[in-house]
């Protein structure tokens, strides 16, 4: 099982499904009410795939965004990032890939893809 992880920054109603119709087959996602968690189903190359919306992730802005699945259609967060940040032009972020468990998360980097591109920031 791989999963992708990234964060989307003041998610707008239908967004996510709109971005994904795309890319997935059979999704089955109700993202009309981005204010509480929303879970679904979609398939990619004949693989059924998990999909979950959690809302207010690092202070209430931002919504995490999981899919899960033996085959996914981006081989990395930051893939997957640079997809929906075309699909969507708003902020979106993930990890750089490398936090390992026991790191100290103050000093953890991640990418921020927005209007002026990607950079690697400090959450904060």
């Amino acid at each position: 099982m791989q999963d992708l992880e990234i964060y989307i920054r003041d998610l707008e109603p239908g967004a996510v499904s709109r971005w994904l119709e795309g890319q997935l087959d059979q999704l089955q996602l109700d993202d009309s009410d981005v204010s509480s968690v929303a879970k679904g189903t979609a398939s990619f190359n004949g693989a059924r795939l998990r999909i979950s919306l959690y809302p207010g992730a690092f202070g209430k802005r931002f919504t995490s965004l999981v899919l899960e699945g033996e085959d996914l259609p981006w081989n990395s967060d930051l893939e997957c990032a640079r997809s929906a940040w075309r699909a969507m032009e708003g902020e979106i972020r993930c990890s750089l890939g490398d936090w390992k468990e026991g790191d100290p998360v103050e000093d953890e980097k991640w990418w921020r893809l927005d209007h002026r591109g990607e950079q690697q920031v400090v959450w904060n």
